[in-house]
């Protein structure tokens, strides 16, 4: 059974969301949908009274001048009766919006998309919005994790970013809550390659100008979007039927510790699938970026990215493909319904990497635990660490000693379980850590409040199991 605690964070979310979302109705029982999602670690993003079905974007971009001109189909079902919505998009000037095929008021303000259609939206209705957008993309500079969003490169552009990034090249409901499928088409000048999510689709060259082709089927949270631009050595092949394409940039050796690194993905992948259940995407892969600014690697669905900073050693790191790849079952697939349970994502992949040490012949999980629990500042909490804390060592680290703990105390056989029924009945979903702790209890058949008290916001070091 669920202790109290997780129950009444669930409460009080569900609670808020209402409150932003109930404002404003008028007497037809029509109101606009709510401007944010109420989630306090990133205020002002994300939006109500819709769910996002499908993005089709098409996008063109010339780095000799920074341009971005875009197209948007975003179709969504209304959740509400519906006088207006919003959708989130910055640093870009909005030329049109139609609501199915009819014009629609729109104004910007605040990194916002305010759209009025000239008919209302009943709750429960399907409908597509198309906007016609230009200008030359802005960077997110206040990240959590340093510079994100759209960045003009030496040789085109990068795309990336979390907890937000998407709305600086395409209107979104910019919150994993809301996930949906993508149909991506990037045109750049001949020469240039264009690397975004999922399986690639025609590639054309026609004038000067080459259209790249992606599509992720399976529903994708907006920070897992990518757009990766400039001169890049792909490779594309395949591994268990599906594409594996992995990309560096072309000045790189063909033998260096990027492209070694990011060889072994597909081993990488079929490892963690023998541990957490299938691969749960239809393409694999992965894209190196050479800008100094790209201080991190980020788990963009099905072709994670990874910045400079991860090879300086001059040798291969695995490490961070497994924690990418391990993305893939714990926060892609399985996504967050609010940041607060951010260890969700970063506590399963960092203890990823803990397995795939002991099993390329490095040191045991446990023995990553012993050491790993010595150092822990136990004053730091793991669930909810606020805003600042989202990607501290209380997430990644205590977050993989909760994960171990929990395996030492239900023993093999019913962590692993757990471990796929979570990513089995979770898929293509979103979850908290309420839903966690409920899967364990009663796939274990023991009561874990107490142990989840401990090891997630306990402010001293807990009993070792």
């Amino acid at each position: 059974m669920v202790g109290l605690r997780w129950r009444g964070v669930a409460v009080a979310v569900v609670a808020a969301v209402a409150l932003v979302s109930c404002t404003g109705e008028n007497e037809d029982g029509f109101r606009p949908g709510s401007v944010d999602v109420a989630d306090p670690y990133v205020p002002g993003s994300g939006n109500g009274g819709y769910d996002v079905d499908n993005y089709r974007l098409a996008v063109r971009y010339d780095p000799a001048d920074d341009r971005l001109v875009g197209r948007a189909v975003v179709t969504a079902t209304a959740t509400q009766n519906l006088s207006r919505f919003n959708l989130d998009l910055s640093g870009l000037t909005v030329d049109s919006v139609t609501v199915d095929g009819a014009s629609a008021e729109h104004r910007q303000a605040d990194g916002e998309l305010v759209v009025t259609p000239n008919r209302r939206l009943e709750n429960l209705s399907r409908f597509t919005v198309e906007v016609s957008y230009a200008g030359v993309p802005t960077a997110v500079t206040d990240g959590v994790l340093g510079s994100g969003g759209f960045q003009h490169t030496d040789d085109g552009a990068i795309a990336l970013g979390q907890p937000h990034s998407a709305a600086t090249w395409f209107p979104v409901n910019d919150h994993p809550s809301d996930k949906a499928t993508y149909d991506i088409e990037v045109t750049v000048p001949e020469g240039l390659a264009a690397l975004s999510n999922g399986v690639p689709g025609e590639r054309t060259t026609a004038d000067g100008w080459t259209t790249w082709r992606w599509a992720e089927r399976s529903p994708m949270a907006s920070y897992l979007t990518t757009l990766v631009i400039g001169d890049y050595r792909v490779d594309v092949g395949t591994h268990s039927g599906k594409p594996l394409i992995t990309a560096v940039p072309a000045d790189m050796p063909a033998t260096g510790p990027q492209a070694r690194s990011l060889s072994r993905t597909g081993e990488i992948a079929d490892y963690l699938a023998g541990l957490f259940g299938p691969y749960p995407f239809e393409a694999y892969g992965g894209v190196v970026v050479a800008d100094p600014r790209i201080g991190y690697a980020l788990e963009t669905q099905s072709r994670p990215v990874y910045g400079p900073g991860f090879f300086r050693s001059g040798e291969p790191n695995y490490g961070v493909v497994v924690h990418e790849v391990a993305h893939q079952w714990f926060g892609n697939s399985v996504a967050l319904a609010r940041w607060s349970d951010i260890w969700l994502n970063e506590g399963f992949a960092s203890y990823a990497e803990w397995l795939w040490e002991e099993h390329d012949g490095g040191p045991s999980a446990q023995r990553n635990f012993e050491q790993q629990y010595a150092v822990t500042d136990w004053s730091r909490p793991t669930l909810d660490p606020g805003p600042g804390a989202m990607f501290s060592a209380a997430v990644y680290k205590r977050g993989a000693l909760v994960v171990h703990a929990l395996r030492r105390t239900v023993g093999d056989d019913d962590f692993f379980r757990i471990l796929r029924t979570w990513t089995t009945e979770r898929r293509d979903g979103t979850a908290t850590t309420a839903d966690f702790v409920a899967l364990a209890e009663r796939v274990s058949g023991r009561q874990l409040g107490s142990f989840f008290d401990a090891w997630l916001t306990g402010t001293t070091a807990p009993a070792l199991p």
